[in-house]
């Protein structure tokens, strides 16, 4: 099976960490901004990242993917079955996705991307979703935030992966996640960035990583 995209994506992430929770084998290849194998260029029409190459199954988004996954390998669902668990989960994927993503990437784009793919960064754009955007999101998570420490059903689900791969990249360019002013946000985010399944992730992204972040 075969996820074509570029590591550092939150969307990406997302696949690549669902995937290893349910003990499925994946082979990441790089694409994007139009650039990627047969696979890639086939199964995502539109030129979006993650797609999925599974022999002569073709997919793309993030959320197809990892439904198919989920029912692939049955067993501890990252998507819990029980009803209100499973619509806060896909409420939370949700979040993370359009959400968080729509202002996080305001900030890790211009301050990290940009340059590279020969942008000119918007840095005040940033500064403004640091600002403005970003607080109400890191108020709501620290208000939802479950004792036990995870969004859903007192265990590690979609619903902490997709909020929490948004939150990953504006920490790369951004002290605030981590900073303490939302302690239960930083220890969820610490919790999350300690699975197995992500510090592995985060350490194979690294070397993307190191280049956008060097002065």
């Amino acid at each position: 099976m075969i996820i074509h995209g570029a590591r550092p994506s939150p969307f990406v992430r997302k696949v690549i960490v669902f995937a290893a929770e349910k003990g499925i084998d994946v082979e990441v290849q790089p694409a994007g901004f139009g650039r990627g194998g047969e696979g890639y260029l086939n199964g995502s029409p539109f030129g979006k990242i993650p797609a999925l190459e599974d022999g002569d199954f073709l997919l793309c988004d993030s959320t197809a993917i990892i439904t198919y996954m989920d029912a692939l390998k049955p067993g501890e669902e990252m998507i819990p079955a029980e009803p209100r668990a499973r619509a806060r989960t896909i409420w939370y994927e949700e979040f993370g996705d359009t959400i968080v993503q729509a202002a996080g990437a305001k900030i890790f784009f211009n301050r990290a991307v940009a340059r590279l793919v020969k942008r000119e960064p918007d840095l005040a754009a940033a500064d403004r979703a640091e600002a403005e955007e970003m607080p109400k999101i890191y108020d709501y998570l620290e208000g939802v935030l479950p004792e036990d420490g995870w969004l859903v059903g007192g265990r590690f689900t979609l619903a902490d992966l997709a909020a929490a791969c948004p939150i990953i990249n504006v920490a790369y360019v951004s002290d605030a996640p981590e900073s303490g002013q939302w302690p239960k946000l930083a220890a969820w985010l610490a919790a999350v960035k300690a699975r197995p399944s992500v510090a592995a992730a985060l350490e194979a992204e690294a070397p993307t990583i190191a280049p956008m972040l060097a002065k």
